[in-house]
Formats: structure tokens, sequence, C-alpha cells
């Protein structure tokens, strides 16, 4: 592992780095976890296990990540990594003391001014009620380590904090339950309390909605209603896959009739959405599907292309005189503009789901009132039931080797035969089917 973190960071064959700038401070020497899946991938002529090589090198700590810090995975994207510094490093041993973790959580909480993260303010406590007796060495070792960092330049600061609190996000000890039965006590009458205040749906209200769940999806339901006009597994007829193409002309009523249960539902399904794009054209607001179609592009498209596809979304929809120009917030669009910078998967999330919830309110209804809906509900096909002919099971192989060798036997101990009646009795046991077992 020391070899490849060396070779990784060589200036001239290593992996590529260069300054980002992280909210308002410039980090050095940021990685992106692209350039890492790339490299190990050349380096070692491996795919498939190059983000698992990875993932290990961030779980171990070796390689932490600058923004997502919980999730100690690789992003194989423009997510920011930085390389720990070897004082850090898993290989140098370092004994995992209560003291030092106790003493790093007691300097953040000076910095952040008593507001920390919520698995931070547990070990928090709990640490300090297991080492009362030694807390104000703690403090004063705290305020020390923070009066000296604060002389130190800020993106110093920045990236030494950023490796403190990767290294303890991997090595953290674990936590201390130095709970008595007072504790608990007092505990179970604080929890009984709140949960007595805090408000619920009556349960009338809850089957009730389940009820009609169940009432509404019992057609659609694989397990309780059969296929129209077949089950194409059991009687060989495809006309029930024909009929639910993707992107069928004609669809059948009970498809139809999905896309009456949630706007999630119509956008799900290919054709429904096809039917839908027909609606907005005719009400020229086409730019809101097809900005929500470019979301889910880039959202599931590959890594190669997202910058690209990010590019032609802010060309198309969002820049100052786009051909397509949707209709958001200004908050929205001042946060989708700034992300595409950088861009990520998930960086067109708040526009999307501004533009989901405005077809939402508005065009889904106004959809399942007009004539493009009418005249598609129309058309539907309704296939009958059919009652095809189930498939006829054909004899073991098994069953007409062990018929055969007993021909055989038969044959051996009789006398002289004809051989032709022995043939036309084999031929017709192997057409008979045997009765089903019991």
């Amino acid at each position: 592992t020391l070899a490849v973190m060396l070779e990784m960071q060589d200036p001239k064959t290593g992996v590529k780095s260069q300054p980002q700038k992280l909210v308002i401070t410039t980090i050095p020497h940021a990685i992106t976890g692209e350039d890492v899946v790339t490299w190990l991938a050349n380096r070692y002529t491996i795919e498939a296990e190059a983000w698992a090589l990875g993932t290990m090198l961030v779980a171990f700590g070796y390689i932490y990540p600058l923004q997502d810090h919980k999730r100690l995975v690789i992003k194989p994207d423009t997510a920011l990594y930085r390389f720990q510094t070897p004082y850090f490093w898993p290989a140098q041993q370092w004994p995992v003391e209560d003291t030092d973790y106790a003493i790093y959580l007691a300097k953040r909480n000076i910095r952040k001014k008593g507001v920390l993260e919520i698995h931070e303010q547990e070990q928090y406590n709990g640490l300090h009620k297991w080492m009362n007796h030694k807390w104000d060495f703690i403090v004063m070792q705290a305020k020390e380590q923070y009066r000296a960092g604060k002389e130190r330049k800020k993106p110093d600061r920045a990236v030494f904090d950023c490796q403190e609190r990767a290294y303890w996000v991997v090595h953290r000890p674990p936590v201390r339950h130095t709970h008595t039965h007072t504790h608990s006590k007092a505990f179970l009458m604080i929890f009984t309390q709140q949960s007595i205040m805090r408000p619920r749906v009556k349960s009338s209200v809850s089957i009730g909605a389940l009820v009609k769940y169940s009432v509404t999806c019992n057609k659609h339901d694989p397990f309780l209603a059969p296929c129209l006009p077949s089950n194409p597994w059991i009687t060989d007829d495809v006309t029930y896959w024909l009929l639910n193409m993707a992107n069928v002309d004609i669809p059948t009523k009970m498809r139809v009739e999905r896309w009456t249960f949630s706007f999630g539902e119509l956008l799900s399904d290919p054709r429904g959405r096809d039917d839908f794009r027909l609606f907005l054209k005719k009400e020229f607001s086409g730019e809101n599907l097809a900005f929500w179609e470019a979301c889910e592009d880039l959202k599931w498209g590959t890594a190669a292309t997202m910058n690209e596809k990010a590019q032609q979304v802010y060309k198309t929809f969002l820049a100052r005189g786009a051909p397509r120009w949707i209709n958001i917030d200004g908050k929205t669009m001042e946060v989708t503009v700034k992300g595409l910078k950088h861009p990520h998967r998930y960086v067109l999330d708040a526009a999307q789901t501004h533009i989901f919830m405005l077809m939402k309110k508005d065009s889904y209804g106004r959809y399942l009132k007009s004539p493009v809906f009418k005249d598609t509900q129309k058309r539907a096909i309704g296939p009958d039931q059919h009652r095809f002919r189930k498939r006829r099971p054909s004899i073991s192989p098994i069953i007409v080797r062990q018929q055969e060798k007993e021909e055989r036997a038969r044959m051996a101990t009789s006398g002289p035969v004809d051989i032709t009646q022995v043939m036309s009795k084999l031929s017709n046991k192997g057409k008979e089917v045997p009765p089903p077992k019991k």
C-alpha cells in the first residue's frame, strides 16, 4: 500500500492534482475521484477492480474526501479528494486512545462554538462522562492546539482540519456507555413525554389510506390479478408482451389507468411520457419535460459525458436567451448556475425538483382533463381473457431410458420374438405421458 501511495503522489507519473476552490478557501493539491480510478485502471490494467481499490484506499484513510467526508468511498466523478499526510497513515500504527479523541472533539467544539454534528455530540458527551476526572486537562490541551492552529495561514489551517477530521472518521474509538439505572430511568421518562406530545396520524386515517391504495391497485397487482389476455410464460403466447411494449402505439386500458394514480407513475412509463409530451407541445410548455429528461440523462449517464451534458443543459435551458429557457425562481437559478461551474451528477437536483412540482401541480391536472388524454383513453385496448391450452409436458429422458432397459431385460429372458412388435411397443410407450405424481 505504501508503494502504491508513493507512486500515486509522484509529480510526473502520479495522479494529476491542482488547486481547487472549496467554498471560499483554495485547497492545494486536490484530486478528483475520476482521476484516481482512471490512474489505477491504467497503472494496473484493471477496470472493474479500480473503483474497489480506490474505495479501499479511502476506507483505510490513505485518501480522504473534501466534501462528503462521512462516505468513505471513491466516487468516479468530479468529487474532490486529497492524499492523507504520512503522519496520519494507518501504517504509523498509532494507538487510538480516548484521550486524543477527546482533545480533538473539545478543540472542534471550541471552533464550532458548541455546534457539533450529531454523532460527534454523542461521542463528546460520552467521553465527558467517561473521563470527567481529567476533563480540565483535556480542555486545556484543546485550547492550546486551537490557539496554535490560528497562527497558521488559512489554507494550511483548512487542510490540517480536513486531514485530522478524516483520520478520526476512520479511527475513532467506540462509544463508551456509562448509563446507570437512574440515567436510564430519567431518559425513559423524557422519551415517554416526548412521544406523548408528538403529533401522530390517527389509525383510522392510516387504515383508510391503506384500504384506498389496496382497492386502487388491486387489478394491477400481478399476484392478485391474471395477465390479459394470458400469461406468456405458461401459454407460449406473446400477445401480452406485444401489447405492453415501451412505445406501443395503442396502450391497454389498465396501462392508461395507471397514469391517473400519480404524476410519478405517468413519467415512469415511456408511453405515458410521450402522451404527456404531446399535451405539453399543444400548450407550448414542452421545455419543462425536456429539461426534466435532460436532468435524468445527466444523473444516470456515464461520467465521461457529464461535463458535456451539463454545458448543453445550461446553453439550452438556463443561459440568457436560451432557445428553451425554463421559468424557475431566482434563488434556485443562482444555486444551479453556480454549481454548473463544477458539475456533478446531482448538480441539477434543485431545479429538477422545482420543475417536477410545477408540472405536477399545474400541467398534470390539466392533462388528465385534456382531449389528448381522453382520446388515448378512448382508443385504449381492453384484451379479453383467453383460455389457451397449456403446453403438454414431455416425457422425462430418465423414464424413457428405464423403459428401454426393462424391455431389453424382458427380451433377454424370453424366447424368440418378433422384432417389429417390440419396436412398435417401445415407440408407443415413448409417446405416452406418465400420470402426475400425487
